[in-house]
């Protein structure tokens, strides 16, 4: 059990590094804001958060 908790913790930092790296400073508010919006069951929060993301997938097609 304690390998499953290390392994997704990896995984979950791993992927936040990426979307930093990739996305920079704004990519990871908008992880964090949908983040802390989905554990605290807030929609406002989740919305604003998955709304920056999506700005920030599409930004170069746009």
């Amino acid at each position: 059990m304690p390998a499953l908790a290390l392994f997704s913790a990896l995984l979950v930092v791993g992927f936040e590094q990426f979307v930093e790296w990739q996305y920079g400073p704004s990519g990871a508010v908008g992880l964090l804001l949908l983040t802390v919006g989905l554990k605290m069951k807030s929609p406002t929060c989740s919305s604003i958060g998955a709304v920056v993301l999506a700005l920030m997938f599409a930004g170069p097609a746009l």
